[in-house]
């Protein structure tokens, strides 16, 4: 019989949208069922994601956040990970920083959200950027999407479709910023993709459905995060992820309301660790 270990406990800085299956509500089953220990740092509450649901009400997190991480040292908490997401801010920037700064030793993972398809959102400034990108640079991996990626490379997104090597040299520039890299959201012909650098280095392609969902780029990244911590290299964690969220999005009924998300659901024992199904 194996014998039971302590789970991988896993900071996850990120907001928490009660309706539309993104950020902390996707992330937290996800590396449950992986057989981590998910410990939730929202930045913001919302109401619902931000992907036509109207306006949110919304909850700002930057005061618990600190308090949290606190309570979190005088109890002795050790983290193997923290991952970041949405910071709104950068107030809940300067939150992520701080949990760096309390457990150097941790894998840190920054998906430094700023925008998709082109452009910035709204309320992404200069300066956030800017303090976007300082936190990339004290990151071990970092997700951005191609949008996201241009951003923090100071350049004007790509609008055409990329070939693999462009791909992989988009995955290589950031390179400059963090020892790992992992590039989604590449439209690569018939294919959508995701290429990485860093001690590897790989394009991954799978048929493009199209179908836009909010929350599956927290979908990949929580089961790219899950499969590191199992034990895979990054291309094999990346390939899971990108295998995990096509399969999602093929599950989800054809007459589904996209802006409720992926119904990924039904595919989480696909997640669960070997030794669990023994």
């Amino acid at each position: 019989m194996l014998k039971p270990t302590e789970p991988k406990k896993i900071l996850c800085i990120h907001d928490l949208s009660g309706m539309g299956r993104c950020s902390l509500a996707v992330i937290l089953p996800v590396l449950s069922v992986m057989g981590c220990q998910p410990v939730a740092l929202p930045t913001v509450v919302l109401s619902t994601h931000t992907g036509g649901l109207g306006t949110p009400a919304r909850l700002d997190g930057a005061a618990y956040g600190l308090a949290a991480l606190e309570h979190y040292r005088e109890l002795g908490v050790e983290f193997d990970c923290i991952y970041t997401g949405y910071l709104g801010g950068e107030e809940q920037v300067a939150l992520a920083e701080k949990a760096f700064d309390l457990w150097p030793a941790a894998r840190k993972v920054v998906d430094p959200v700023m925008g998709d398809n082109g452009k910035a959102y709204s309320t992404v400034t200069p300066a956030l950027i800017d303090r976007m990108r300082g936190l990339c640079r004290r990151a071990d991996l970092i997700l951005p999407n191609a949008t996201e990626a241009a951003l923090l490379l100071e350049r004007e997104p790509q609008t055409d479709a990329f070939d693999d090597a462009s791909a992989q040299a988009l995955a290589d520039e950031l390179l400059t910023l963090a020892p790992s890299a992992v590039v989604t959201g590449l439209a690569l012909g018939k294919y959508i993709g995701c290429a990485g650098s860093g001690r590897e280095r790989f394009v991954i392609k799978k048929l493009h459905i199209s179908r836009s969902f909010p929350g599956t780029g927290d979908l990949y990244g929580a089961v790219l995060i899950g499969s590191l911590i199992q034990g895979n290299a990054l291309s094999a964690a990346a390939d899971n992820a990108a295998e995990f969220v096509s399969l999602a999005i093929q599950q989800t009924p054809a007459d589904q309301d996209t802006r409720y998300g992926v119904w990924f659901e039904p595919l989480l024992p696909r997640l669960c660790p070997v030794s669990w199904n023994d």
